[in-house]
């Protein structure tokens, strides 16, 4: 299983918002962004900043797909 953020980054157009924002407001450093931009795993620790920044649960902000998409 793999993570995709796609809906994090749609989540962030709709509230009119920039990565760097996010950055700031949520408290993350710009490699915790690169993470996610690549798709790789974030601590749970983090999905609850970016959440409560964005006033959202983790199923609005990322989705596991499997492998073979």
């Amino acid at each position: 299983m793999n993570i995709s953020y796609k809906k994090l980054w749609k989540l962030l157009i709709d509230k009119d918002r920039k990565k760097k924002g996010l950055e700031k407001a949520a408290g993350i450093s710009n490699y915790v962004i690169s993470k996610i931009t690549r798709n790789e795993s974030i601590t749970v620790e983090t999905v609850g900043k970016i959440c409560k920044v964005l006033n959202c649960t983790p199923n609005y902000m990322l989705e596991f797909v499997s492998d073979s998409e």
